[in-house]
């Protein structure tokens, strides 16, 4: 007679924050950091320009709805977008959603800032002298899984799966360059 043996590997998986968890968040409501492309209810991390996605603005209204398996829901302008934490899985889901639902509405210091700045960051675009803080505003978070220290001199960032580029920034924390090819350079840079 032959014995089976059977074998149960457990595989260390980080689990999706519970609805208690969900609920117990102090998230609560306040703005969209920066500009996200969303196409219907998703907006990835990565923030990529593809077809058929549009343009929240930063400092659009928003309001905590809860968590989701590596998502965090939000109700934008009475629908519900969720952001998906899809190369950003090092950070907690709890870190992770307060980097795009912030308290301070971020149009004040857009306004302030000068014309050509400003004009980049309602272009979702960068330009030269431009704030790490700007920089974020314009285009969203570098994906940490590429860019883990934010006081790094270089970020990396996607226009899409094939259009990688860099935001180099000076020893003042300034924008100075930015690399890439010639045709995602006029989508991204404001010369």
């Amino acid at each position: 007679m032959k014995t089976a043996v059977v074998v149960f590997l457990l595989a260390v998986v980080p689990a999706a924050p519970t609805a208690a968890y969900a609920q117990s968040s102090d998230l609560g409501e306040g703005f969209l950091c920066c500009n996200m492309r969303t196409k219907g209810d998703w907006i990835s991390d990565s923030n990529y320009m593809e077809a058929g996605k549009t343009m929240i603005r930063f400092g659009t209204r928003a309001k905590f709805a809860g968590f989701g398996r590596y998502r965090v829901h939000l109700e934008i302008d009475g629908k519900r977008q969720s952001i998906g934490n899809d190369c950003s899985r090092d950070l907690s889901m709890e870190v992770f959603a307060r980097r795009y639902l912030v308290k301070d509405d971020p149009r004040p210091k857009v306004a302030a800032a000068p014309p050509k700045v400003r004009s980049a960051i309602e272009s979702a675009r960068v330009t030269k002298g431009m704030t790490r803080e700007q920089v974020l505003v314009a285009l969203g978070y570098p994906i940490s899984s590429e860019n883990p220290h934010l006081d790094a001199p270089i970020w990396k960032y996607w226009l899409w799966s094939f259009s990688p580029f860099t935001v180099h920034f000076d020893a003042n924390g300034r924008v100075n360059k930015v690399a890439t090819d010639p045709e995602t350079m006029a989508k991204v840079y404001l010369e």
